[in-house]
């Protein structure tokens, strides 16, 4: 009971000097004031407050590019200036190759026979190549370049120039006796690519540098022997066993990883080249098996 008569004695002098001090700033004009001061701020604040746009750029003052279907304009193939741009092949023109002189187009394209007008099968290292022109010379600058290389050749002729099964490059030879990429005579063969005996195909076309790295062969040596023979040829006469084409596409079926560069791990070894190196994995690879 008497904390109540407190608390109740407590709310009542509240309430008087609360009364007191709305009676002073009444006499002062205070709560006026407030209220003038308050709808002057209500009256300057705008309703809805708006996000400003970014303003474009226009670098430059050039023109926006917009395509031809935007702008109305029908294309023409005919019309030089609004002519697609595509390769001579699709435009019927056909690809200027190094070996021929500028403004001739009237070689076609090589390999696409492999039989002479007799019906002799051809070699390999002298596919068959169709020319329209018998007047077709190398440039002074390709024939200055040709014999830089005489490994794998430094010049590429898509033409002219014979793919090599390992390295996979059409280049001509470095061979400086070479009649074929030197004079450009397709009937005779390049003599720095080899041609099997057996099968002429492309399976048996390596170039100088490939021969001796790969399969510790030298061309000249290739070159004097009449009955040489190719890996894929040997595997399948079963002449010397594990001895198999160790180039990336063959491998790959055989579902074999590709050797890359294992000449330099094939020389430390002391192997003659990557066929010595792989064949006596696979002889070990046997006898672990048996």
């Amino acid at each position: 009971m008497g904390r109540l008569t407190t608390k109740i004695g407590y709310e009542n002098l509240r309430n008087a000097r609360i009364l007191e001090n709305q009676a002073r700033l009444a006499s002062l004009g205070l709560p006026k004031t407030i209220s003038d001061l308050r709808s002057i701020v209500s009256s300057a604040k705008p309703e809805k407050t708006q996000k400003r746009r970014p303003s474009k750029v226009v670098n430059g003052g050039s023109p926006l590019r917009r395509s031809n279907r935007l702008k109305g304009i029908t294309i023409d193939s005919t019309t030089e200036h609004l002519s697609l741009r595509r390769s001579g092949r699709l435009r019927g023109k056909s690809v200027e190759p190094t070996s021929t002189p500028p403004g001739k187009e009237d070689v076609e394209d090589n390999q696409e026979g492999s039989f002479r007008g007799d019906g002799e099968k051809r070699p390999a290292n002298a596919p068959l190549v169709k020319i329209k022109a018998s007047n077709l010379q190398l440039s002074p600058d390709v024939s200055a370049r040709r014999c830089n290389s005489k490994g794998r050749g430094s010049v590429y002729d898509s033409i002219f120039g014979i793919c090599c099964h390992f390295c996979r490059q059409k280049k001509l030879c470095g061979e400086e006796d070479c009649k074929r990429c030197s004079n450009l005579d397709v009937d005779q063969p390049c003599l720095g690519k080899t041609d099997c005996s057996v099968c002429h195909s492309s399976n048996g076309v390596l170039c100088r540098g490939c021969l001796k790295v790969r399969y510790g062969e030298e061309m000249e040596e290739v070159r004097d022997n009449k009955e040489w023979m190719c890996p894929h040829c040997i595997e399948d006469k079963g002449i010397n066993p594990f001895w198999i084409c160790n180039s990336s596409l063959c491998l790959k079926k055989r579902k074999m990883a590709p050797t890359g560069i294992a000449i330099f791990r094939a020389r430390e070894m002391g192997y003659k080249s990557v066929a010595h190196l792989l064949m006596d994995d696979l002889q070990q690879a046997e006898k672990r098996r048996r």
